[in-house]
């Protein structure tokens, strides 16, 4: 076992962890943050996405240990009261079906709209590619992100 100590949504936590825990598995199962989800174990559907020391990262690829010290984001520290201007867009303009993908998307989302706020729609849907949505269509999805990066 090993002591990691990482701050999740202003949150300070610190744990025993075994070396090769999943930081995705440390959110869910050991802080029972469940917002976060896991689907391919694999990087390739984004689902897991948060932010770790403010950049965009699929959890499921990286072990809690190599979080030791880092602030965490997660879709529940997302939003500040009051939805975050990417979950009301997602809400808007129904860009979520099943909402497996959801989490993640909005995630990814809201980093690409905080480091480009004059993002276009060809630069939106480059900036997504990484993440996987098997409902949608990506329309609402897109028309969310443009419609938060106005906000």
């Amino acid at each position: 076992m090993t002591a990691i100590n990482v701050v999740v949504n202003g949150k300070s936590y610190t744990r025993e962890v075994e070396p090769r825990l999943l930081l995705v598995d440390f959110i869910r199962d050991t802080l029972s943050l469940t917002g976060t989800n896991i689907a391919c174990d694999t990087s390739q559907c984004g689902a897991c996405t948060i932010h770790l020391d403010g950049q965009a990262v699929k959890s499921c690829t990286v072990l809690a240990v190599q979080a030791d010290g880092s602030t965490l984001t997660t879709i529940e520290g997302l939003a500040n009261g009051k939805l975050h201007p990417m979950q009301q867009a997602f809400w808007d303009q129904h860009g979520l079906q099943c909402g497996y993908c959801t989490p993640g998307m909005i995630m990814a989302a809201a980093k690409l709209v905080e480091e480009n706020p004059e993002i276009t729609e060809a630069e939106i849907r480059h900036g997504l590619e990484g993440n996987l949505c098997r409902c949608t269509g990506y329309q609402n999805i897109v028309a969310a992100v443009a419609q938060a990066a106005k906000a």
